[in-house]
């Protein structure tokens, strides 16, 4: 499986496909103008970086026209970068992960219900 790490602004571009994919150049420069404030010729410089690392693929048509679509899943992204956050400032621990987001911020009781499920699943799934 490939290392997916992405940098803030490749998120931003990922976003955009994983939005809708595939999109000519010139949708995705749109798209990170209006979010993020990024001209043209830096959008498409991250565009080509991105092809070469693998995380997009670009066709061509005869017009010049270049139209761009995702080769990573959101998921697995999103997996590999909580993993990544998780063992770079908590050390693994999930539990001091928990704690820290429940000492500053007040949860909802679906969020704690939410929570308990995880757990009943993940104890489900310990014991099997």
């Amino acid at each position: 499986m490939q290392q997916i790490i992405l940098t803030p602004a490749e998120w931003n571009i990922m976003e955009s496909l994983w939005e809708k994919a595939p999109k000519i150049g010139s949708e995705i420069v749109g798209d990170l103008k209006e979010s993020a404030g990024y001209s043209r010729s830096t959008t498409l410089t991250m565009l080509t970086r991105m092809t070469k690392k693998g995380y997009l693929e670009c066709a061509e048509d005869g017009k010049g026209i270049k139209t761009y679509r995702p080769l990573i899943d959101r998921r697995e992204a999103v997996r590999q970068e909580t993993d990544h956050f998780l063992n770079r400032v908590y050390h693994g621990s999930l539990s001091l992960l928990v704690s820290t987001f429940t000492e500053k911020q007040k949860l909802s009781k679906q969020e704690i219900d939410d929570l308990y499920e995880i757990l009943r699943k993940a104890e489900e799934e310990y014991h099997d």
